[in-house]
């Protein structure tokens, strides 16, 4: 399972979503008069605050036509801008070719060259309503994210298949490998339409900072409360499965003779303690340090299984096997919610959908994002793939979640497993963190118009919400002792939203009201106003939308309907399989003493 989803934000000094915006917001807050208290700091709230200046006086008034057009602007500026950066290295070369080369031909590309960088000279005046060339440059500084850091971070953000040797378990070779297949193929996929999207939505004037704000341009605010709120659930149920695998680790390493719930109730008061830290930015070199050790549990898994036997007692507990003859087949005939909580293993590795967004507005150049993530998704396919298979081969149903812990060698699965509790506090850590602003953010500052997180009072408060954050996950995680069910359930709830539900029925909707303005009047740059020809009441805007191109928006929404399918079994089959995993017979029970492994 992912473990390390937001560590690659710490590299650029903490949470790109409160980052970003609060040097946005700073920035209109000082470009805004002095005399107006309606664009006071004070008196606007963090979404409000990206009006100002604009013709539009709340964000819920400015029109996707706005939208588009300051997008356009952004990504042509960017361009221009690519140009002359080209063009002054070139020229800079040339002129250290002096005295290597007749005066004549260096003059004369120089002068070549030196047109085009004139050309050029419009990027100052391709800014904002209220965004002048110094401001654009300080907004320019907080995206220096290359596609090759992208790459990295998006590795990081799901890098750590503990779950694909038991997926394998449930499904066999064939089934999984062409559902690995297939679902990296689909993750693909929507992460190229949250790509387009980003691109024809982003601006200097509008910038997206995350996936809420989108959903946000397109839908309006219901959905940028429902990403918020699946966001911040999914955060705290990958604590919860942080707490039941490392508590798990702990009772292997301690031979089960200390009660199972005390140990996971000394990862959740651990965590309490990391949580008190607010700021990300001295997490970075952890974070790093936290991927190799989850490459290191990988190599070290696969070389200690291929020459010892499966943890046969560890099986038992986790899923009432019997017997020692490893059997692996190309296509498990297990029960239908079995092996479709074996597939939401494949949909939690594929997760990482849900930061993209967040990694594009890191980027100087957001057009090359589709570089890093396809050969982030190839090389997590490859690894996921082969660990998952390896393991299968030498340990058939007997593999188990997570992989580490099926060592039957009590020594190599200690090491393991105490390399593992390094990793997963610190990304407890991260994932928590995370977590808690998302919902700072969104219930204590936007809903309860509540004091900043970084003053005296919100000091207090963040304690608070750090101790009821842990407590709700460990409650979580001794409540449910099956990692692999609870998993499935998180996958199917939050994950396969913002990695297959999510993008198709927001392009979907993008297209239909992009190409519903097709033959209408462009927007009114200076007074923001905009002249449709119709309204949604008439029943042309919805032919006009939907007619262009009708083909790929009936495919969009066949994905769509496809993935709320696969949610609901999910949903269904991880509850029934957390009901059918209490039923067998040595089953770890909730808040009890004995261990799930």
């Amino acid at each position: 399972m992912a473990y390390t989803a937001p560590a690659g934000f710490s590299l650029e000094g903490g949470d790109p979503r409160l980052h970003h915006e609060s040097l946005h917001h700073r920035l209109h807050d000082e470009a805004s008069h002095s005399g107006d208290a309606k664009h006071t700091k004070n008196s606007l709230t963090p979404v409000e605050r990206e009006t100002v200046g604009s013709p539009y006086s709340s964000i819920d008034e400015v029109p996707l036509e706005a939208y588009l057009y300051w997008a356009s602007v952004k990504r042509h500026h960017d361009k221009l801008e690519k140009k002359k950066e080209g063009n002054d290295i070139k020229l800079k070369g040339l002129r250290s070719r002096l005295g290597r080369s007749s005066g004549k031909e260096v003059e004369q590309e120089t002068q070549e060259i030196e047109g085009n960088i004139a050309e050029t000279g419009e990027l100052s005046q391709m800014l904002g309503w209220d965004l002048d060339a110094e401001k654009l440059q300080a907004q320019r500084a907080l995206r220096a994210a290359s596609w090759q850091a992208v790459f990295y971070l998006i590795t990081t953000d799901i890098l750590g298949p503990s779950a694909a040797p038991w997926a394998f378990s449930q499904l066999g070779y064939g089934t999984g490998v062409l559902l690995f297949s297939f679902m990296g193929v689909a993750a693909g996929y929507t992460g190229w339409q949250l790509w387009i999207m980003y691109l024809n939505l982003d601006s200097a004037q509008y910038p997206v900072h995350n996936y809420s704000e989108l959903s946000y341009r397109i839908f309006g605010r219901w959905a940028r409360y429902l990403v918020n709120s699946l966001q911040s659930l999914q955060f705290l149920f990958n604590v919860a499965i942080i707490i039941l695998g490392n508590g798990q680790g702990l009772a292997q390493i301690s031979k089960y003779r200390v009660c199972f719930s005390v140990l996971t109730l000394i990862w959740a008061l651990a965590g309490m303690f990391i949580g008190q830290i607010r700021s990300l930015k001295n997490f970075g070199w952890l974070a790093n340090f936290a991927v190799w050790l989850n490459l290191l549990v990988i190599i070290l898994t696969m070389g200690v299984v291929a020459h010892t036997a499966p943890n046969y007692a560890a099986a038992g507990r986790e899923s009432g096997i019997g017997g020692t003859a490893i059997i692996t087949k190309a296509f498990v005939n297990g029960s239908l919610s079995s092996q479709i909580v074996g597939v939401m293993q494949i949909v939690y590795s594929y997760g990482g959908a849900i930061m993209f967004v967040e990694i594009m507005s890191e980027m100087r150049r957001p057009w090359d994002f589709w570089k890093g993530m396809a050969c982030a998704q190839l090389l997590i396919f490859a690894c996921y793939m082969f660990y998952g298979v390896f393991v299968y081969h030498f340990q058939g149903q007997f593999a188990i979640n997570p992989g580490n812990q099926g060592i039957s060698n009590y020594g190599w699965q200690t090491a393991t497993n105490i390399i593992n509790l390094v990793s997963a506090l610190i990304s407890a850590g991260l994932y928590g963190n995370i977590g808690i602003k998302v919902l700072y953010q969104n219930i204590i500052t936007d809903i309860m118009k509540g004091p900043d997180m970084y003053s005296r009072t919100g000091k207090y408060l963040w304690f608070i919400l750090v101790v009821v954050y842990w407590i709700v996950a460990f409650i979580v995680a001794s409540s449910v002792p099956q990692i692999s069910n609870v998993a499935g359930l998180v996958a199917a709830v939050c994950i396969l939203q913002f990695s297959y539900t999510f993008p198709p029925i927001l392009m979907l909707g993008y297209e239909i009201q992009k190409d519903a303005m097709e033959g209408e009047t462009p927007l009114d740059v200076k007074t923001g106003a905009i002249h449709r020809i119709d309204s949604w009441r008439n029943f042309s805007r919805w032919r006009r939308g939907i007619a262009k191109r009708w083909h790929i928006k009936l495919f969009n929404f066949l994905f769509f309907l496809g993935a709320c399918v696969a949610a609901g079994l999910g949903i269904y089959s991880s509850i029934q399989g957390i009901i059918d995993g209490f039923a067998h017979q040595g089953a770890a029970p909730s808040f009890g003493c004995q261990a799930p492994v």
